[in-house]
């Protein structure tokens, strides 16, 4: 049996990730593949308790380097229970966020050494990589205009814009850094216009290969 494709999906806060995983994720069942969705932190039991840790307001003086390993703990844990049990089955895994995002927030925007970072990063997922990554580029002051017209706020949401604007040249950044795996999709449009862009680059991605349960 084929491997299965793992995609990702990145942006700072509002870009709209969720939604378009879920667009996503309709147009491919509906065009035979069989897929499966997930995010970060969480994903598993274990990850879902780590996520009310680390998106908790009353955590607000949360350390940078405790906030690290939270998130590597609940990545390597949702790795071996649910990413790659499904990549070996040839399924499609869709996640909301993975290893660009600690790069993004706690590297760049954290401002915690690089290499270190990316050192953990690496032993956390054990080399594991995207095949593709999807940024959903979006100016910081509307995302967070979207957050807060969504309603309750996070921990990260209540982040000064300052921290966002690093958060989002980060990405910018390792999409420089990786044309090759991450594409960035301008994702201020309306949510079906960043739907049709996605799916042409998935399109692309998919090509030529035929679902592994068909």
């Amino acid at each position: 049996m084929a491997r299965g494709f793992f995609i990702t999906f990145e942006g700072t806060e509002g870009s709209g990730k969720s939604t378009q995983i879920e667009i996503l994720a309709r147009r491919l069942i509906r065009f035979g593949h069989s897929v499966v969705t997930t995010r970060e932190p969480g994903g598993t039991r274990f990850g879902e308790q780590i996520r009310k840790v680390l998106l908790s307001v009353q955590n607000h003086r949360l350390d940078p380097r405790a906030e690290l390993f939270l998130y590597l703990a609940s990545r390597t844990q949702h790795l071996e229970e649910v990413i790659l049990p499904a990549l070996r089955k040839g399924r499609i895994v869709l996640c909301d966020r993975f290893s660009d995002a600690t790069l993004a927030y706690q590297g760049f925007g954290r401002r915690l050494e690089m290499k270190i970072v990316r050192a953990a990063g690496d032993y956390s997922v054990k080399g594991c990589s995207p095949d593709l990554t999807l940024l959903l580029d979006l100016e910081v002051r509307v995302g967070l205009v979207r957050v807060r017209e969504r309603g309750r706020r996070n921990r990260l949401d209540r982040e000064q814009r300052e921290f966002h604007e690093r958060v989002r040249a980060g990405y910018l950044r390792l999409a420089r850094m990786n044309r090759g795996r991450i594409k960035i999709v301008e994702a201020s449009r309306e949510p079906a216009a960043v739907a049709d862009d996605i799916q042409t680059i998935v399109d692309r991605l998919l090509k030529g290969r035929r679902p592994a349960n068909i």
